[in-house]
């Protein structure tokens, strides 16, 4: 657990209750947490269901891996310590995001089940929903793929620490959703996304 630092400082309630805000807002804030190896297909899924979701008219965002790393986690490598940091982050700003009442979307490797875990437990700490979703693609068709061409440099030895060559993936045994992206088109994912939501009460398609 995160060694709390700062003193004298006192929550600061608003004058908004969740359900309030929810209301008012005609929305019901949850997180989709996208994780599977490099190349596996999770920010592609991710940036078109983040495109349906905002032109059917709900509030919803992607937090990218890539992304988050040119600012917010600008200061962090790919060490175990810096990966635990990193979903640790992007764990807290997801669930500001789902409490706003925004659909939060992270597309991020979060290659350790304890990472992944400890971020679910944040959401459900705060009675706010979390829905792991597996990208499962192989990891020969993940380097087929390969638009970074990080898989070659990793396995030439120029990268080191690369998750599914020389770093573990630990993959989730009971996802909410599991997506098989090597066999099912991006349509096909993004429809798999909504009815999960739909099934939750997270949206109504419309």
């Amino acid at each position: 657990m995160t060694q709390q630092k700062a003193t004298n400082i006192t929550w600061h309630k608003g004058n908004l209750t969740r359900d309030e805000r929810f209301a008012a807002l005609k929305a019901k804030g949850c997180t989709m947490w996208f994780t599977g190896l490099p190349s596996s297909g999770k920010s592609t899924i991710a940036s078109a269901l983040e495109q349906v979701l905002v032109q059917r008219g709900v509030h919803s965002y992607r937090l990218d891996g890539d992304n988050i790393r040119f600012g917010l986690n600008k200061n962090l490598g790919f060490s175990a310590d810096d990966r635990k940091e990193n979903i640790r982050r992007i764990g807290e700003v997801a669930k500001l995001f789902a409490d706003s009442g925004s659909i939060a979307l992270t597309s991020f490797i979060s290659p350790y089940a304890a990472d992944r875990d400890a971020a679910r437990a944040l959401h459900d700490s705060a009675g706010l929903p979390f829905l792991e979703v597996f990208v499962d693609t192989p990891i020969g068709e993940c380097e087929k793929r390969d638009p970074k061409g990080l898989y070659k440099k990793a396995r030439a030895g120029e990268i080191k620490g690369f998750t599914g060559v020389d770093d573990p993936y630990e993959a989730p045994p009971k996802a909410e959703l599991r997506l098989a992206s090597g066999e099912m088109n991006v349509e096909a994912c993004v429809r798999a996304c909504l009815e999960l939501l739909e099934s939750r009460g997270l949206f109504v398609g419309r």
